[in-house]
């Protein structure tokens, strides 16, 4: 897991420059298109790297963007109306059985649809009409890394091209030197300190949201640790009851129009009495991680899960565990 880590921003570039001429295909048919609305289809991190997409495609286009259960397809066997839609479905392996029959009904039902996947020789590109392909090598630790940040920076290369957002475009071109700083963020302070603890509050909102969604992830699969990931608007409205004294919180703050809210949220709760861990420079009780901005409020979120990969991967051996081959979980999981 830790070479994967390392191997994100070489891994970025060598998309960029592989998968150019499908993204200039793939964004000429969006923009003939001119879609009312996007679906997305995938699971896991896969579907955690599109809701990441669905804000940054509503943000920059104003385009609505819905997660469509696969089993709407696969286990009920409903087709949607989705013939003025673009539909994207997210694979690592490309096998999944109810990700490939989604995308099948979405193209059947009028769907321009879009695969993007790390095997462009699988099920699911045969059930689109384009296929991005990471270019990203064999991810051998079960927890995914490299190929999630590839996929979502395959979306946003998409729409960089799609929106004609020259800002966008330039953001993710420097992709991989942003990542690559990311990489080097140290944020092994946090390690001692969650010492005992076996549950903790993952905080983020738009884009971020996304990545507090991956993080809580992460720390389940590679560390059984119970992360749950909130909406800085939305920790209040229950969960914050069992924030006790010492709780953990990470708040994932971007640089953004959400930085804000995610801080004050993240000062607050330590002001209450929790262990809180925070990705900005805005003053407060919070601890203050170390960040690399991007440059541009799109891709910002991107590069704190970078850093948070390095750091969970340590904390995992910090436990006692093995990063790479967590219990009871397998690389290519095939549902229906």
């Amino acid at each position: 897991m830790r070479q994967e880590v390392n191997q994100i921003p070489e891994v970025v570039a060598g998309f960029l420059s592989a998968s150019a001429p499908t993204l200039d295909a793939a964004a000429a048919r969006l923009r003939d298109l001119d879609p009312a609305l996007v679906v997305t289809v995938a699971r896991g991190s896969s579907d955690h790297a599109s809701a990441y997409l669905k804000y940054a495609i509503e943000l920059t286009l104003g385009v609505p963007v819905a997660s469509v259960g696969p089993s709407i397809a696969s286990i009920y066997g409903r087709d949607l109306k989705l013939g003025k839609a673009a539909a994207i479905a997210i694979s690592q392996s490309g096998k999944s059985p109810d990700i490939v029959g989604m995308a099948q009904s979405a193209r059947r039902s009028g769907a321009t649809t879009i695969a993007i996947t790390n095997t462009a020789n699988s099920p699911l590109a045969d059930a689109s009409d384009f296929t991005i392909d990471l270019h990203a090598g064999l991810e051998k630790s079960v927890a995914a890394t490299k190929t999630f940040v590839t996929s979502v920076v395959a979306g946003l290369a998409l729409l960089a091209r799609w929106s004609g957002d020259a800002d966008i475009a330039r953001a993710v071109a420097a992709l991989p030197e942003s990542l690559a700083r990311a990489v080097a963020c140290d944020w092994s302070d946090m390690a001692g300190a969650l010492d005992g603890h076996n549950a903790l509050y993952v905080l983020g909102r738009g884009p971020g949201f996304a990545i507090a969604n991956e993080a809580a992830l992460k720390f389940k699969e590679t560390c059984n640790i119970q992360a749950e990931s909130y909406s800085a608007a939305e920790v209040m409205h229950g969960p914050v009851a069992i924030v006790t004294p010492g709780y953990p919180v990470l708040g994932l703050a971007a640089r953004d129009a959400a930085e804000a809210s995610v801080a004050d949220m993240a000062h607050k709760l330590a002001g209450q009495g929790a262990l809180a861990f925070l990705t900005s420079d805005r003053p407060g009780a919070a601890k203050a991680l170390p960040f690399a901005a991007t440059g541009h409020a799109i891709t910002d979120p991107l590069a704190l899960i970078v850093s948070f990969y390095g750091f969970v991967e340590a904390l995992s051996r910090h436990r006692g565990l093995n990063p790479d081959v967590p219990p009871a979980l397998k690389k290519v999981t095939e549902t229906v």
